[in-house]
């Protein structure tokens, strides 16, 4: 028998029935010794769509998952099409065709919570991450609930971003960032544009070569399921005022506002002002949920529902992910 329950040690039935309003993020199914990731209960496997439009994240704790293919094969299994990475705003090594290592930035940088390409028009519903190797310390992959997060941005913030939408801009160069090479997953300048052409996102070849694009894209999202109301963009990502003050000013010296990697703007290209993205990023930091990865854990998270990020960690790390 499994069972499942929450983080905090509370059970819940099969059925997952609401408790009080409470939120319980993420819910815990956890293996007897030697379960099988492919050889859930039934009754589990029923629970699951409940568990993740009312929680939004199921973390599988305690089954054996002896490959990367085993995870490919779990994460397959619900039924979507696993998503290559495409247009994609950090490094991430392919594993195999529809699975990536976790975002590739230094181990003692902090990633901030984000919904997966939230910052586009075309992103994962659901994304899984699988601990193959956890970390010595640090290395936990926080989560925050999006509809907390967006009842907990003041009113007149929020009615700003939603109005008004975003505008993301992006430099794609070697020497900064990704090159556009990386991104799309080519070296065919007309197989850029036609995926620009087709996601409705303005593109620019600069005189050096390098590629600049403009998309306009929605700050809130409205879940197709639930209906409630979430926070998806990554403006506080994409915002110059994300980047160190001494690195931002020597960056800006350097290259100008037009050439930044990326920035974001609101959706008729005026400023955004620091200070409302900074009432952003506390948000996330008050909602944020951490916990110890453990080796063989899978986490399943509704990707409108769910922010996710990256602590700072010591030792070897290795956390594979897959997207649907």
């Amino acid at each position: 028998m499994i069972s499942i329950e929450h983080l905090s040690g509370r059970s819940e039935s099969f059925c997952l029935a609401e408790t009080d309003g409470e939120q319980s993020l993420p819910v815990l199914v956890q293996a007897t010794p030697g379960q099988s990731i492919h050889h859930l209960d039934a009754a589990v496997r029923d629970a699951l769509p409940h568990a993740l439009t009312t929680a939004g994240g199921v973390l599988f704790r305690g089954f054996s998952v002896p490959t990367p293919i085993d995870f490919k094969r779990f994460a397959a299994s619900f039924g979507a099409p696993l998503a290559s990475y495409e247009f994609g705003s950090t490094p991430r090594s392919k594993v195999f065709a529809g699975v990536y290592s976790s975002t590739e930035y230094p181990a003692h940088q902090f990633i901030p919570l984000h919904n997966e390409q939230a910052y586009t028009r075309p992103w994962p519903s659901h994304i899984w991450f699988h601990c193959i190797k956890a970390s010595e310390t640090g290395g936990e992959t926080p989560i925050a609930d999006s509809r907390l997060i967006y009842q907990r941005i003041p009113a007149e913030i929020r009615e700003q971003f939603a109005s008004r939408e975003l505008l993301y801009v992006r430099n794609y160069s070697g020497a900064l960032d990704l090159p556009w090479q990386k991104v799309f997953n080519t070296e065919d300048r007309a197989q850029v544009e036609r995926y620009c052409q087709d996601n409705d996102i303005e593109w620019e070849w600069k005189a050096d070569g390098d590629l600049r694009t403009r998309q306009r894209c929605a700050a809130v999202l409205q879940h197709p399921e639930t209906g409630e109301w979430v926070w998806f963009n990554q403006a506080h990502l994409f915002h110059v005022s994300a980047i160190e003050s001494g690195v931002r000013a020597s960056l800006l010296a350097a290259v100008g506002e037009e050439n930044l990697p990326r920035h974001v703007y609101f959706g008729d290209g005026s400023a955004i002002p620091d200070e409302l993205l900074d009432t952003v990023r506390e948000v996330y930091r008050q909602t944020a949920i951490s916990f110890p990865w453990q080796p063989g854990d899978i986490l399943m998270l509704d990707n409108r529902l769910v922010a996710h990020g990256r602590n700072p960690f010591t030792g070897d790390r290795k956390v594979i992910v897959a997207m649907a």
